[in-house]
């Protein structure tokens, strides 16, 4: 198995990308390889002074970086030498089993429609975020940002994406989905929740529990937390907002630990032809690490062969 990442994304890269490349590898020795993608001679500079063990680590050159404030889609289509094309297109022609990138966020979901393309059924793939929870374990929240408006029966499908990524990589057995809306009543919400409400409720392939509010976040109510991207990102930021907080005021709390986004490392997009991980723009040599071992997890576990499957159905 292999496992590629776009070692010029992210604000600190190359140095942060190769330094949690470096530490991956050592956490997946003899079960993946480590792909690393990008401007050579930097990369393998770089390696070196990680000692000889690191300089193993195979490189695929590239010779363009689509930067943080470029237009997405221009960009994409003009820099086809650019790390985030040529990982897709790795990912694309199956050399390797994961692709992930803590790179322009919009580049990422352009590659993934361009290039590995949506499982034929899924009206607009959506990127998922994780959810720790007080009494124990992580939920799925989906969308936090592809789909800022969504039809009600994206957001019905969010909820079969959210399930089988709880089921499959998460390991819980039955996920419970909930809705995110105004009030826990069925005819609460907007016109959109309230239609998608009533397609999830007679939906065979989600368990799903009704309307969520809130301040059942992270409480145990549900396992997977449908909304539209546009709410879902607004709740990520506060998230994040908060462990911001407790470091800037000094208070450690283990629970409040799980809201630092070096813990995940990156968020998945479901509803494609293959692995794909965003990762945060900020991301640490910590986030970068985790983000591969994220990778390493969905290419193993099989999720985009069960999304496909529920899907032809």
């Amino acid at each position: 198995m292999k496992i590629a990442l776009d070692a010029m994304g992210g604000d600190f890269a190359p140095q942060a990308a190769v330094a949690g490349a470096v530490l991956a590898a050592q956490r997946l020795a003899g079960k993946a390889q480590v792909v690393l993608i990008g401007s050579e001679a930097e990369i393998r500079s770089l390696l070196f002074e990680h000692g000889p063990s690191a300089t193993t680590l195979e490189v695929v050159p590239a010779s363009q970086v689509i930067e943080m404030g470029e237009h997405p889609t221009k960009a994409f289509q003009q820099k086809q030498d650019s790390s985030i094309a040529v990982g897709y297109r790795l990912l694309h022609s199956g050399e390797v089993d994961a692709f992930c990138s803590a790179g322009n966020t919009g580049a990422m979901l352009v590659g993934a429609m361009f290039t590995v393309k949506a499982v034929p059924g899924v009206l607009r793939p959506a990127i998922a975020n994780f959810v720790p929870k007080v009494g124990g374990g992580m939920g799925i929240m989906v969308d936090v940002g592809a789909n800022a408006d969504c039809k009600p029966e994206m957001l019905e499908q969010f909820g079969e994406l959210g399930s089988l990524y709880a089921q499959y990589v998460l390991g819980i057995a039955r996920p419970k989905v909930g809705l995110m809306s105004l009030g826990e009543e069925e005819g609460k919400g907007s016109a959109v929740t309230q239609a998608a409400h009533q397609l999830l409720k007679v939906n065979p392939h989600v368990h799903f529990i009704g309307n969520i509010e809130g301040r059942d976040l992270f409480n145990d109510k549900a396992d997977v937390i449908v909304c539209d991207g546009f709410t879902g990102n607004v709740i990520l930021k506060m998230a994040e907002s908060m462990y911001d907080i407790m470091v800037a005021r000094q208070l450690n709390d283990a629970y409040f630990e799980k809201l630092n986004y070096e813990t995940v490392g990156g968020s998945p997009i479901l509803g494609i032809n293959d692995n794909a991980i965003i990762g945060h723009g900020v991301s640490t040599p910590l986030a970068i690490c985790n983000m591969l071992m994220q990778g390493y997890q969905m290419a193993q576990s099989g999720i985009v062969d069960q999304i496909k499957d529920t899907f032809k159905s």
